[in-house]
């Protein structure tokens, strides 16, 4: 008997989701544990895989659709059964997302003095490719607007392809990924039609913004820092420490490394940030107070140590965790680190690796940042914001010599954490990382 498959809750936070491809299509025999779909989420990409057997009659929402919680997204049977009955009940399954393009769709044809029609040809577009060619050249004044999932043009940078000119076959005019396969040879074609359609702006006027759709991803991130910022009542306490022992120990710790690889294989090489996140670990043992959370009834002081790490993505910021950090080896942080940034940059985390962290290290030290503030990441009670380490003119004795600084930044919760606990971790901090061989042997 036919069924219809819903949009199941992916991610612990997840409202809605974008399916960036179908790895099945109509007419494929699927099995339990099958991977039907990846789905763009508020946190990362995730692989939506089928909980029955069947074969796929039809898929309701195609790629690059925007799809609610537990809205059909396909139906699942025996080979040739008449779905009709359940097309009808779903009203064709697709009616969610198309509607919001639709509207953008009919703006043109507009003018023509075709509004009449509207309401039968409504799912026209969404099935036929034919409409899309008008909206094309009509928005000349739309500044070349492209429509078309992260997915989708992460896979058109890949193949160094231009989306410019495009025509798409998903929901209003949307390019899905089965609209690059053709373009492989012809990557200059949609650059030369890209020209007219960013026109030079008339005199007096100004040049029409590009228009870049949220992803999942910076919808999270814009609704999490403003509810950071708005109900979090920050404050910030910065240090400069001398860096010079804490730079001596990692090269000291690489170079045994280096000695003890094996031939052929690369040595495993520790950076200041896995020192760092060792001794925040630590200094949070020390002062459990900075390990904290706020709750309406209580203050929350945790007995687990998990150090949350911010890492860059092309959509925006993850924070994967490391789990017990105080009891962990610095090669065990630095290649457990190094993994979890590679799987954030594939969005390959699963939810459950960004979530309940207990404080947060954001490193900007790479990007050449001497100093700035982090916004915290509730429900964490801190994060702490490292520059670069710099290299300066510094006093020792009654003598200037070259030195090594480094600026940190504690951005405090004033709810849990006050100015003098604040105070004290970072001292607790600073301590480790000027006789930085504490951090060994803790």
């Amino acid at each position: 008997m036919a069924k219809v498959l819903d949009m199941p809750k992916l991610s612990p936070t997840m409202e809605e989701g974008q399916i960036s491809v179908w790895h099945k299509k109509e007419g494929d025999t699927i099995g339990v544990d099958d991977l039907l779909a990846e789905v763009e989420t508020d946190k990362a990409t995730m692989e939506y895989r089928s909980f029955d057997k069947g074969t796929i009659l039809k898929i309701l929402t195609p790629a690059g659709s925007m799809v609610r919680l537990g809205q059909p997204v396909a139906i699942i049977g025996a080979p040739g059964e008449d779905v009709s009955a359940l097309l009808a009940k779903v009203g064709g399954g697709g009616g969610a997302p198309a509607p919001a393009p639709a509207p953008k769709a009919e703006a043109a044809p507009a003018p023509k003095a075709e509004p009449a029609p509207k309401a039968e040809p409504a799912p026209a577009p969404a099935a036929a490719p034919a409409p899309a060619p008008a909206p094309a050249p009509a928005p000349a004044g739309e500044p070349g607007r492209v429509k078309a999932s992260p997915y989708v043009r992460k896979l058109a940078r890949e193949r160094d392809l231009s989306l410019a000119g495009v025509t798409g076959s998903g929901p209003g005019g949307r390019i899905v990924a089965r609209d690059l396969d053709g373009l492989t040879a012809a990557p200059a074609q949609p650059a030369a039609t890209q020209a007219p359609a960013a026109p030079a702006p008339a005199p007096g006027e100004l040049a029409a913004p590009e228009v870049r759709p949220l992803s999942m991803m910076r919808k999270a991130i814009a609704r999490r820092l403003v509810e950071s910022k708005q109900t979090v009542p920050h404050f910030y306490l910065t240090i400069d420490v001398d860096a010079d022992p804490l730079n001596a120990l990692r090269e000291q710790i690489n170079a045994e490394l280096a000695a003890a690889a094996e031939p052929g294989k690369d040595a495993t090489k520790i950076s200041i940030n896995d020192l760092l996140v060792k001794a925040c670990a630590i200094a949070l043992r020390r002062v459990p107070e900075c390990n904290a959370q706020y709750s309406p009834d209580a203050i929350l002081v945790h007995r687990r140590v998990d150090i949350s790490v911010a890492v860059a993505v092309p959509e925006g910021l993850v924070t994967p965790v490391v789990r017990d950090a105080d009891r962990k080896s610095i090669t065990t942080i630095a290649a457990e680190i190094r993994e979890l940034a590679g799987r954030a940059k594939a969005k390959k985390l699963k939810p459950e690796e960004m979530a309940n962290g207990t404080f947060s290290i954001s490193n900007l030290g790479m990007y050449g940042i001497d100093e700035f503030s982090a916004v915290i990441n509730p429900p964490e009670g801190a994060i702490l914001a490292v520059g670069q380490v710099r290299r300066e003119p510094v006093v020792k004795g009654d003598a200037v010599v070259p030195g090594r600084r480094l600026a940190m930044t504690l951005s405090c919760d004033h709810r849990v954490i006050d100015g003098a606990v604040g105070a004290t971790f970072l001292k607790a901090l600073r301590a480790l990382i000027e006789r930085p061989m504490q951090i060994l042997v803790s």
